[in-house]
């Protein structure tokens, strides 16, 4: 018999991926299309739902053209998908009846403030483990009921259908037949119960929301559906959310591990077991997995600037040629030469939670150069993963003995030092970098049997690179105050 695989469809952000993973969970091949963002205004960020879904099959099929190898040897696909991120489309036509908006737009900033001034949230943090805030799906829904013409009409007559992007994905490539969800999808809309696993009839009910057009709820590791690949029908049996996708592909399996994947943005969670931990510190309580029925939480920080930082350095300030350069550049001076970099350009998320920060450049002098700017902006994703670590450590009372890392930028050298150095803990990075898919193939694998079992999965996990601690703790303690002072001049910065 010809050696089966599982695919893995990972549609972030930047862009739509596809990854051909063996039964030792090796990469076989990789296949990526970029995405391009929309910006109607400051602060609103959109994406075309028809470019999401065509930049991944034409990724789907590229990768098995490369892999060379017949449809018929696809065990399964696994989806794994940017979060948050709001698509609703007519239920007769299939067709999106506004552009997706993109987790990290502010437009429903003022409803969201609004929300908490009525004093709404504290129900719906206890329901759903959510602060209020314009990043989860909730008050995007409402955005487009009420900006888009009839809509809310249609959706009152069974007419509309919601769904994050795996969602979308997993109606398209089923052939309209299929509209579902997985838990920790349904955790990032602020309308899941995640106690009682349902969608919350008070919460619809608040945002005026009609049950129908939402997906059914399933396991992460489930059957989605089939869908036709040269005549081949393939299996659908995983969607998860990126973020938990990547704690599972660390294998993060056990209450107490941590990961931390460095992506457009930086997203650190922890697995809390059974339990749901309701922080005092700034994180959100969330849905780590589904599977047979049995749910793990996680607490999770997600910081809205890492990645995007040299992104921007590179498009807007054109100070970089491209991303990769920027180690070398941050190790070309002896130190940050004082200049500290508050990405708060969309506010500032986890543990700080200020919709009213602004990006900030501080501590410039007449010898400040680019070099000093690319290493602040590397420097500053380190101090946030620090200050989201040093919560869930608050919340916990359980310390990270050691920080697990994946994502584009955990490539970059000096970054992984300088957070090895600031955390003061060991951070390992895994053969495979791609944890998120991997996570996606895992799960797809698991309901299918291609994988026998967590522990099989387990063995084949190994530790590429550990970067330790090397920095003098009089020098980290220094840059924590200043980062810290830092970080306060860029706040409550927009009049409130």
């Amino acid at each position: 018999m010809k050696e089966k695989y599982i695919i893995a469809l990972d549609q972030g952000t930047s862009s739509s991926r596809s990854i051909i993973f063996n039964s030792k969970q090796e990469e076989i091949a990789i296949a990526s299309k970029p995405i391009h963002p929309i910006f109607p205004q400051e602060g609103w960020i959109e994406h075309d739902p028809m470019e999401i879904y065509a930049s991944q099959v034409s990724t789907l099929n590229e990768v098995i053209a490369k892999s060379n190898i017949n449809a018929s040897q696809i065990e399964a696909i696994g989806i794994t998908n940017q979060r948050e991120t709001t698509l609703i489309w007519d239920r007769v036509t299939g067709k999106p009846i506004h552009n997706a908006i993109v987790w990290q737009c502010r437009r429903t900033a003022e409803m969201a403030k609004s929300l908490i001034e009525q004093g709404h949230a504290p129900m719906i943090k206890s329901k759903t483990g959510l602060p209020v805030d314009a990043y989860f799906s909730a008050t995007k829904i409402r955005w487009i009921l009420d900006h888009v013409e009839g809509a809310q009409e249609k959706a009152e007559n069974g007419h509309l259908m919601f769904g994050t992007v795996d969602t979308w994905l997993i109606y398209n490539l089923s052939n309209k037949q299929v509209h579902a969800t997985d838990v920790t999808n349904a955790s990032r809309t602020m309308l899941f119960n995640i106690h009682t696993l349902e969608w919350d009839e008070e919460l619809l009910e608040l945002f005026n929301i009609p049950k129908s057009v939402l997906p059914a709820v399933k396991n992460s590791s489930d059957f989605f559906g089939e869908t036709n690949i040269q005549g081949h029908l393939i299996p659908i049996t995983a969607a998860v959310g990126d973020q938990q996708a990547a704690l599972f592909g660390q294998c993060a399996f056990e209450k107490g591990e941590a990961k931390n994947t460095y992506g457009t943005g930086c997203f650190l969670l922890m697995n809390t077991g059974t339990e749901v931990i309701d922080s005092k510190h700034g994180l959100l309580s969330t849905i780590a997995i589904g599977i047979n029925g049995e749910i793990q939480y996680a607490l999770e920080g997600s910081i809205f600037m890492a990645g995007a930082i040299l992104q921007w350095m590179r498009d807007e300030l054109g100070i970089i040629n491209d991303v990769k350069e920027t180690s070398k550049m941050a190790l070309s001076i002896p130190d940050n030469g004082g200049v500290y970099l508050v990405p708060a350009f969309n506010g500032l998320g986890a543990p700080y939670w200020d919709n009213s920060a602004k990006g900030t450049i501080i501590g410039l002098s007449r010898n400040s150069n680019k070099n000093h700017i690319v290493r602040a902006g590397l420097e500053a994703i380190a101090f946030q993963a620090k200050d989201v670590l040093e919560s869930m450590a608050k919340d916990t009372k359980h310390t990270i003995k050691s920080l697990k890392v994946d994502g584009g930028a955990s490539d970059n050298d000096f970054l992984m030092q300088f957070q090895s150095d600031i955390l003061n803990i060991p951070v390992e990075r895994p053969k495979t970098v791609e944890s998120t898919a991997l996570g996606a193939a895992m799960l797809a694998g698991l309901y299918t049997g291609f994988f026998k079992s967590k522990a099989q999965i387990k063995e084949n996990i190994e530790a590429v690179k550990t970067w330790n601690p090397e920095m003098e703790n009089e020098k980290r303690i220094e840059l924590e105050h200043k980062w810290t002072k830092a970080l306060k001049r860029s706040q409550d910065w927009l009049e409130s």
